[in-house]
């Protein structure tokens, strides 16, 4: 049995950046809400950071999507 270090390697580093792009998304999104309700609290219009707290949970909707499609097919 003979195991190709490189092919690991690419594995491992592409799973380590997508998992810290995921969280990274995941966590802008939760920023965003908690914008959102900073905003609100202040009496100012908080459909910005709405906005963009969706966007980011979107992403990562689609990111996990997108993974389970791989598996899948």
């Amino acid at each position: 049995m003979k195991i190709d270090w490189a092919a690991l390697g690419s594995v491992f580093g592409v799973s380590l950046v997508a998992t810290l792009l995921l969280v990274g998304l995941f966590t802008l999104g939760i920023i965003g809400l908690s914008k959102q309700e900073q905003a609100a609290a202040q009496g100012g219009s908080a459909a910005m950071a709405r906005t963009g707290a969706y966007a980011c949970f979107g992403l990562c909707l689609a990111a996990v999507a997108y993974g389970i499609y791989l598996i899948v097919v």
